[in-house]
């Protein structure tokens, strides 16, 4: 468990700008402070003293905003910045290296049983806002958009915007785990095909138009010149 809170720690020194030494995100982090409480309850929620585990969790929930269930299951390395509104679910798998922002939810759809929590594989990104939900799982290396709403599985290397959520492939390299801006977006992507070809089709048509139109002069001073060789014989 230690070397889990300190591979934490060194987590937020490498992805929070804001971050300046280990003491500072020791005492002042919300995130660290709620996850590094939630590795404590967890301990206790897996050696079946789950009256102390919950009790340490919701303590964890009213001093940080954060509320994780200690049944979750965290990897090392997650990162929950800024951290207010944050809500794990019982049933939640977090592979390692993640990162949380502010008023996510792992949750479920209240529909089924067992595992009903979504599960996160390693160096997933999820944005401020968004709502996973359901217990599938979001593969190693995507993101979820800010404000997304993720109702069904994410493949690896993937992003997903909107609401619900769609998917974009991001070509097998591993984000920007702090960039929620850059975002492929397929529909626009579509809409400059579709501008590109139709640009095309608009320039092929006025090079036919052209044609059509020298072809018919030709004709016509043809036929002109014919008429008058004609009325001189």
């Amino acid at each position: 468990m230690f070397d889990t809170l300190r591979a934490d720690l060194d987590a937020y020194l490498q992805r929070d700008p804001a971050a300046r030494n280990k003491m500072e995100v020791f005492f002042l982090y919300s995130g660290y402070k709620a996850v590094r409480k939630y590795r404590r309850a967890h301990w206790f929620q897996i050696h079946n003293m789950k009256f102390i585990a919950r009790w340490l969790s919701q303590r964890a929930r009213n001093k940080t905003g954060v509320e994780i269930h200690p049944g979750a299951t965290i990897g090392k390395g997650l990162v929950i910045d800024h951290g207010m509104g944050v809500v794990i679910g019982e049933t939640t798998v977090i592979g390692d290296n993640c990162l949380i922002y502010q008023n996510v939810t792992l949750g479920g759809t209240g529909k089924d049983q067992g595992k009903r929590h979504p599960t996160l594989g390693d160096n997933v990104m999820v944005g401020s806002g968004a709502k996973v939900l359901g217990p599938f799982k979001v593969g190693d290396n995507s993101r979820i958009a800010a404000g997304a709403v993720v109702l069904t599985e994410i493949p690896p290397n993937s992003t997903a915007v909107g609401v619900p959520a769609r998917v974009v492939r991001v070509n097998g390299v591993r984000p920007d785990l702090l960039d929620q801006i850059h975002y492929s977006d397929p529909v626009a992507q579509e809409l400059c095909r579709m501008h590109n070809e139709i640009q095309q089709l608009s320039n092929e048509v006025r090079y036919l138009e052209k044609n059509v139109s020298q072809a018919v002069e030709l004709a016509a001073t043809s036929h002109n010149d014919s008429s008058q060789k004609g009325s001189q014989s």
